[in-house]
């Protein structure tokens, strides 16, 4: 079982996940511009660039789906920590492993419980 998280790794931890909810904030918002209808305009748009463009945003689609299932997570994380409860899995209550966290901050579960 792994040992609890010290209270500065802790808080690197919570600096960790601000920074990269802003920066998936920021994302988003550019993957959001990207995932809007295809305009059909023949004038300037032949078939293959239209299919080009179909095919970008059937990816930025893709790409807006992660960012949403991540932001989520990030958010849960962030409400972990509020309620006192990060750093601890959110099945059996087991600490986290410190390295676990160091590479997912956002992750909820040990390796035990979520794989």
């Amino acid at each position: 079982m792994p040992e609890p998280i010290p209270p500065e790794m802790l808080a690197d931890l919570k600096a960790e996940l601000e920074r990269q909810l802003s920066r998936l904030e920021r994302s988003m918002a550019v993957t959001d511009e990207a995932v809007r209808p295809v305009e059909l305009d023949q004038q300037s748009v032949g078939r293959l660039s239209r299919m080009d463009s179909l095919q970008n945003q059937h990816m930025s689609q893709n790409l807006q789906e992660r960012e949403q299932v991540r932001y989520g997570a990030i958010k849960a994380a962030l409400k972990r920590w509020e309620a006192g409860t990060y750093g601890r899995c959110t099945q059996c209550g087991e600490p986290l492993a410190p390295g676990r966290l160091m590479v997912m901050p956002e992750v909820e579960h040990c390796s035990r419980c979520g794989g």
